[in-house]
Protein backbone atom coordinates (compact mmCIF):
# COMPACT_ATOMS: atom_id res chain seq x y z
CA UNK A 1 0.00 0.00 0.00
CA UNK A 2 1.34 3.72 -1.17
CA UNK A 3 2.31 5.20 2.09
CA UNK A 4 0.49 8.66 2.71
CA UNK A 5 0.69 11.62 5.34
CA UNK A 6 -2.64 13.69 5.26
CA UNK A 7 -1.37 16.98 5.42
CA UNK A 8 -4.63 18.81 5.91
CA UNK A 9 -7.23 17.93 8.33
CA UNK A 10 -9.61 19.04 10.99
CA UNK A 11 -11.13 17.80 14.12
CA UNK A 12 -13.67 19.95 16.03
CA UNK A 13 -16.38 19.57 18.82
CA UNK A 14 -19.05 22.47 18.26
CA UNK A 15 -20.33 22.79 21.74
CA UNK A 16 -16.95 24.35 22.41
CA UNK A 17 -18.18 27.57 21.38
CA UNK A 18 -15.02 29.02 19.03
CA UNK A 19 -16.20 28.03 15.93
CA UNK A 20 -17.98 31.32 14.04
CA UNK A 21 -18.13 30.08 10.37
CA UNK A 22 -20.06 26.82 11.49
CA UNK A 23 -22.97 28.83 11.96
CA UNK A 24 -26.76 27.05 12.35
CA UNK A 25 -28.34 29.53 9.95
CA UNK A 26 -26.54 28.07 6.95
CA UNK A 27 -27.76 24.87 5.87
CA UNK A 28 -25.19 23.64 3.26
CA UNK A 29 -23.23 23.47 6.62
CA UNK A 30 -25.71 21.23 8.71
CA UNK A 31 -23.54 18.37 7.97
CA UNK A 32 -20.77 19.54 9.99
CA UNK A 33 -22.74 20.62 13.04
CA UNK A 34 -20.98 17.72 14.75
CA UNK A 35 -18.76 16.64 16.96
CA UNK A 36 -15.37 15.39 14.60
CA UNK A 37 -12.78 13.48 16.59
CA UNK A 38 -10.22 11.08 15.87
CA UNK A 39 -11.86 8.02 16.60
CA UNK A 40 -14.04 8.86 13.06
CA UNK A 41 -10.75 9.44 11.26
CA UNK A 42 -8.78 6.54 12.52
CA UNK A 43 -10.95 3.95 10.53
CA UNK A 44 -10.12 5.91 7.48
CA UNK A 45 -6.82 6.34 7.78
CA UNK A 46 -6.26 2.55 8.38
CA UNK A 47 -7.79 1.81 5.54
CA UNK A 48 -5.70 3.86 3.16
CA UNK A 49 -2.28 3.38 3.98
CA UNK A 50 -2.29 7.65 5.77
CA UNK A 51 0.65 7.00 8.81
CA UNK A 52 0.08 10.49 10.17
CA UNK A 53 -1.74 14.09 9.77
CA UNK A 54 -1.20 17.46 10.25
CA UNK A 55 -4.16 19.25 12.20
CA UNK A 56 -5.07 21.98 10.64
CA UNK A 57 -6.60 24.86 13.16
CA UNK A 58 -10.43 25.62 12.30
CA UNK A 59 -11.28 28.55 14.52
CA UNK A 60 -9.12 31.89 15.76
CA UNK A 61 -8.68 31.05 19.06
CA UNK A 62 -5.40 30.09 21.69
CA UNK A 63 -8.20 27.73 23.38
CA UNK A 64 -8.50 25.98 19.81
CA UNK A 65 -4.97 25.45 19.74
CA UNK A 66 -4.26 24.13 23.19
CA UNK A 67 -7.61 21.29 22.07
CA UNK A 68 -6.11 19.91 19.51
CA UNK A 69 -2.55 19.65 21.11
CA UNK A 70 -4.24 18.25 23.65
CA UNK A 71 -5.36 15.78 21.14
CA UNK A 72 -2.22 15.70 19.34
CA UNK A 73 -0.27 14.38 22.70
CA UNK A 74 -2.50 11.15 23.23
CA UNK A 75 -2.50 10.15 19.21
CA UNK A 76 0.37 8.90 17.81
CA UNK A 77 -1.52 9.72 14.20
CA UNK A 78 -1.73 13.49 14.78
CA UNK A 79 2.21 14.26 13.01
CA UNK A 80 2.30 18.30 13.78
CA UNK A 81 -0.75 21.03 14.66
CA UNK A 82 -0.79 23.90 12.79
CA UNK A 83 -2.42 26.29 15.17
CA UNK A 84 -3.48 30.18 15.73
CA UNK A 85 -2.28 33.55 17.03
CA UNK A 86 -3.29 36.99 16.67
CA UNK A 87 -0.13 37.77 14.43
CA UNK A 88 -1.35 41.12 14.18
CA UNK A 89 0.03 41.71 18.03
CA UNK A 90 3.43 42.02 19.18
CA UNK A 91 2.55 40.14 22.24
CA UNK A 92 1.77 36.81 19.67
CA UNK A 93 5.32 35.85 20.59
CA UNK A 94 4.85 35.02 24.13
CA UNK A 95 1.90 32.59 23.02
CA UNK A 96 4.47 31.16 19.91
CA UNK A 97 6.59 31.02 22.84
CA UNK A 98 4.21 28.44 25.16
CA UNK A 99 2.70 26.54 22.14
CA UNK A 100 6.29 25.80 20.53
CA UNK A 101 7.11 23.87 23.77
CA UNK A 102 4.78 21.15 22.81
CA UNK A 103 6.84 18.97 20.28
CA UNK A 104 4.04 18.75 17.78
CA UNK A 105 3.37 22.30 17.27
CA UNK A 106 4.20 22.83 13.96
CA UNK A 107 3.16 26.64 12.67
CA UNK A 108 0.50 29.15 12.35
CA UNK A 109 -2.44 29.61 10.10
CA UNK A 110 -4.41 32.83 10.22
CA UNK A 111 -7.84 32.73 8.99
CA UNK A 112 -7.01 35.14 6.00
CA UNK A 113 -10.14 34.10 4.00
CA UNK A 114 -12.49 35.52 6.50
CA UNK A 115 -10.76 38.85 7.45
CA UNK A 116 -12.82 41.99 5.97
CA UNK A 117 -9.20 42.97 4.99
CA UNK A 118 -7.80 41.36 1.48
CA UNK A 119 -4.49 42.93 1.83
CA UNK A 120 -4.42 41.88 5.91
CA UNK A 121 -1.09 39.74 5.37
CA UNK A 122 0.66 42.28 3.78
CA UNK A 123 0.24 45.20 6.26
CA UNK A 124 -0.45 43.78 9.74
CA UNK A 125 0.90 40.82 11.03
CA UNK A 126 3.57 42.41 13.43
CA UNK A 127 7.33 42.09 12.98
CA UNK A 128 7.83 40.64 16.63
CA UNK A 129 5.02 38.03 15.97
CA UNK A 130 7.22 36.81 12.62
CA UNK A 131 10.19 37.42 14.11
CA UNK A 132 9.33 34.53 16.75
CA UNK A 133 8.28 32.04 13.94
CA UNK A 134 11.61 32.37 12.36
CA UNK A 135 13.06 31.75 16.26
CA UNK A 136 11.18 29.23 16.66
CA UNK A 137 11.52 27.16 13.75
CA UNK A 138 7.77 27.27 12.95
CA UNK A 139 5.62 27.51 8.84
CA UNK A 140 3.23 29.57 8.19
CA UNK A 141 -0.09 28.12 6.61
CA UNK A 142 -1.52 30.62 3.91
CA UNK A 143 -5.75 29.58 3.98
CA UNK A 144 -6.25 32.25 0.87
CA UNK A 145 -8.72 32.81 -2.16
CA UNK A 146 -7.44 33.78 -4.82
CA UNK A 147 -8.02 37.45 -4.78
CA UNK A 148 -5.01 37.35 -1.87
CA UNK A 149 -2.60 36.25 -4.11
CA UNK A 150 -1.01 39.53 -4.79
CA UNK A 151 -1.10 40.15 -0.76
CA UNK A 152 0.66 37.42 0.18
CA UNK A 153 3.26 37.46 -2.34
CA UNK A 154 4.30 40.49 -0.85
CA UNK A 155 4.51 39.10 2.59
CA UNK A 156 6.38 36.22 1.35
CA UNK A 157 8.69 38.41 -0.14
CA UNK A 158 9.19 40.52 2.59
CA UNK A 159 9.72 37.22 5.19
CA UNK A 160 12.11 35.09 2.57
CA UNK A 161 13.18 32.54 5.35
CA UNK A 162 9.66 31.69 6.49
CA UNK A 163 8.64 28.48 5.02
CA UNK A 164 5.28 29.03 3.54
CA UNK A 165 2.31 26.33 2.09
CA UNK A 166 -0.60 27.43 0.19
CA UNK A 167 -3.96 25.65 1.59
CA UNK A 168 -6.10 23.92 -0.81
CA UNK A 169 -4.19 25.56 -4.19
CA UNK A 170 -5.64 29.17 -2.99
CA UNK A 171 -9.06 27.69 -4.24
CA UNK A 172 -9.29 28.40 -7.42
CA UNK A 173 -12.30 28.42 -9.73
CA UNK A 174 -12.53 24.66 -10.41
CA UNK A 175 -14.36 24.15 -13.27
CA UNK A 176 -13.70 27.43 -15.04
CA UNK A 177 -10.32 27.19 -16.79
CA UNK A 178 -11.62 29.21 -19.57
CA UNK A 179 -12.28 32.43 -17.56
CA UNK A 180 -10.32 35.03 -16.90
CA UNK A 181 -10.33 34.62 -13.04
CA UNK A 182 -8.40 31.02 -13.77
CA UNK A 183 -5.98 32.76 -15.76
CA UNK A 184 -5.59 35.47 -13.19
CA UNK A 185 -5.30 32.43 -10.96
CA UNK A 186 -2.51 30.77 -12.82
CA UNK A 187 -0.54 34.01 -12.79
CA UNK A 188 -0.27 35.11 -9.27
CA UNK A 189 0.10 31.39 -8.29
CA UNK A 190 2.96 30.95 -10.42
CA UNK A 191 4.63 34.38 -8.86
CA UNK A 192 4.63 33.08 -5.48
CA UNK A 193 5.55 29.46 -6.70
CA UNK A 194 8.70 31.19 -7.69
CA UNK A 195 9.89 31.57 -4.43
CA UNK A 196 11.88 28.62 -2.82
CA UNK A 197 10.26 29.00 0.51
CA UNK A 198 6.29 28.53 -0.73
CA UNK A 199 4.75 24.55 -1.02
CA UNK A 200 1.54 23.79 -1.82
CA UNK A 201 -1.44 21.70 -0.98
CA UNK A 202 -3.25 19.32 -3.29
CA UNK A 203 -6.11 19.34 -0.94
CA UNK A 204 -9.72 21.21 -0.37
CA UNK A 205 -10.64 21.18 -3.92
CA UNK A 206 -13.91 19.12 -4.32
CA UNK A 207 -15.53 21.47 -2.33
CA UNK A 208 -14.38 24.18 -4.56
CA UNK A 209 -16.43 22.74 -7.88
CA UNK A 210 -19.62 23.69 -8.34
CA UNK A 211 -22.00 21.15 -6.98
CA UNK A 212 -23.30 19.62 -10.21
CA UNK A 213 -19.58 18.80 -10.85
CA UNK A 214 -19.06 17.46 -8.19
CA UNK A 215 -21.86 14.30 -8.25
CA UNK A 216 -19.27 12.38 -10.38
CA UNK A 217 -15.80 11.18 -9.72
CA UNK A 218 -15.31 11.30 -13.36
CA UNK A 219 -16.62 14.54 -14.30
CA UNK A 220 -14.87 15.94 -11.40
CA UNK A 221 -11.37 14.27 -12.29
CA UNK A 222 -11.39 16.01 -15.47
CA UNK A 223 -12.22 19.65 -14.85
CA UNK A 224 -9.90 18.96 -11.31
CA UNK A 225 -7.12 18.28 -14.32
CA UNK A 226 -6.27 22.16 -14.90
CA UNK A 227 -5.62 22.96 -11.69
CA UNK A 228 -3.20 19.73 -10.76
CA UNK A 229 -1.49 20.45 -14.24
CA UNK A 230 -0.57 23.84 -13.40
CA UNK A 231 0.00 23.39 -9.45
CA UNK A 232 2.28 20.45 -10.89
CA UNK A 233 4.18 22.80 -13.64
CA UNK A 234 4.71 25.72 -10.99
CA UNK A 235 6.04 23.97 -8.12
CA UNK A 236 7.01 20.34 -8.52
CA UNK A 237 6.20 17.22 -6.50
CA UNK A 238 8.80 18.43 -4.10
CA UNK A 239 6.71 21.17 -3.15
CA UNK A 240 3.00 19.95 -3.64
CA UNK A 241 1.60 17.54 -0.70
CA UNK A 242 -1.61 15.99 -0.37
CA UNK A 243 -4.08 16.66 1.73
CA UNK A 244 -7.89 15.41 2.53
CA UNK A 245 -9.72 18.72 4.63
CA UNK A 246 -11.41 16.19 6.00
CA UNK A 247 -14.32 16.54 7.71
CA UNK A 248 -14.76 19.79 5.13
CA UNK A 249 -14.34 17.10 1.92
CA UNK A 250 -17.64 15.29 3.59
CA UNK A 251 -19.71 17.78 2.19
CA UNK A 252 -18.59 16.97 -1.80
CA UNK A 253 -17.30 13.66 -1.51
CA UNK A 254 -15.84 10.63 1.21
CA UNK A 255 -11.85 10.26 2.22
CA UNK A 256 -11.93 7.19 -0.45
CA UNK A 257 -13.25 9.38 -3.40
CA UNK A 258 -11.14 12.09 -2.94
CA UNK A 259 -7.95 9.57 -2.82
CA UNK A 260 -8.84 8.06 -5.86
CA UNK A 261 -9.31 11.05 -7.91
CA UNK A 262 -6.13 12.32 -6.74
CA UNK A 263 -4.68 9.19 -7.95
CA UNK A 264 -5.64 9.93 -10.71
CA UNK A 265 -3.40 13.00 -11.20
CA UNK A 266 -0.87 11.83 -8.96
CA UNK A 267 -0.43 8.33 -10.54
CA UNK A 268 0.85 9.69 -13.81
CA UNK A 269 4.12 10.21 -11.96
CA UNK A 270 7.72 8.53 -11.41
CA UNK A 271 7.36 6.52 -8.24
CA UNK A 272 9.73 8.76 -7.16
CA UNK A 273 7.55 11.69 -7.83
CA UNK A 274 4.28 10.16 -6.28
CA UNK A 275 6.03 9.62 -3.07
CA UNK A 276 7.05 13.26 -2.12
CA UNK A 277 3.38 14.16 -3.16
CA UNK A 278 2.02 11.98 -1.21
CA UNK A 279 4.04 12.19 1.89
CA UNK A 280 7.58 13.28 1.50
CA UNK A 281 7.30 16.56 1.07
CA UNK A 282 4.65 17.20 4.21
CA UNK A 283 7.17 14.94 6.44
CA UNK A 284 10.03 17.45 4.98
CA UNK A 285 8.04 20.92 5.56
CA UNK A 286 6.50 20.13 8.77
CA UNK A 287 9.64 18.51 10.10
CA UNK A 288 7.37 15.22 10.84
CA UNK A 289 9.49 12.20 12.60
CA UNK A 290 10.45 9.33 10.27
CA UNK A 291 7.93 6.24 10.40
Amino acid sequence: MIQRIDSHQHFWRPARGDYTWLRADVPALAPLLRDFMPADLQPLLHSHGVSRTVLVQAADSLAETDFMLDLAGSRDEIGGVVGWVDLGRADAAASLERMARHPKFKGVRPMLQDLPEDDWIARRPHPDAVDAMLKLGLRFDALVNPRHLPWLLQFAKRWPQLPMVIDHGAKPPVGAQDGEDFARWREDIAALAALPQVCCKFSGLWTEAPSSMQRDAEVFTRVLRPVWDHLLACFGPSRLMWGSDWPVLTLAGGYAGWIAVSQACIGSLSAWEQAEVWHGTAQRFYGLSAD
